[in-house]
């Protein structure tokens, strides 16, 4: 009965497994390589009527750093929207129609001459 039960959680965990990683496939690194720090992160979905949290909560992205953001399970979309917010002058950069189930790193970088913040997504 014991070697029965253990095969079958193994059978649990092995099907599982790929349902949690598919669930998560939205999970993005966001760095930073603007020059300036940030002090808000918003992730909506695509065409959301609002942006709901700070992502960074109390905490601000420096130059140079990355933050790992992280799904809850119930999230299905594919298509979201990136708001980031600068400390210095409240000015902010927004992005739409990103498809998370296809990206896994997104870097920001300021553009001093046009006065825009780019984006790359890998």
């Amino acid at each position: 009965m014991r070697t029965f039960l253990v095969a079958a959680s193994l059978a649990v965990m092995a099907l599982a497994g790929p349902a949690l990683a598919a669930e998560a496939r939205q999970d993005f690194t966001l760095v930073n390589r603007t020059g300036y720090e940030l002090k808000e992160l918003y992730v909506s979905p695509n065409k959301a009527s609002d942006w709901q949290e700070d992502v960074l909560g109390r905490d601000t992205l420096e130059d140079g750093q990355s933050v790992r953001v992280h799904f809850k399970a119930q999230t299905k979309t594919c298509k979201w929207d990136l708001k980031v917010v600068y400390t210095d002058d409240d000015s902010s950069a927004i992005w739409s129609d990103i498809n998370l189930c296809e990206v896994e790193k997104i870097t920001i970088r300021y553009d001093r001459d046009r006065d825009v913040t780019r984006a790359t997504f890998d």
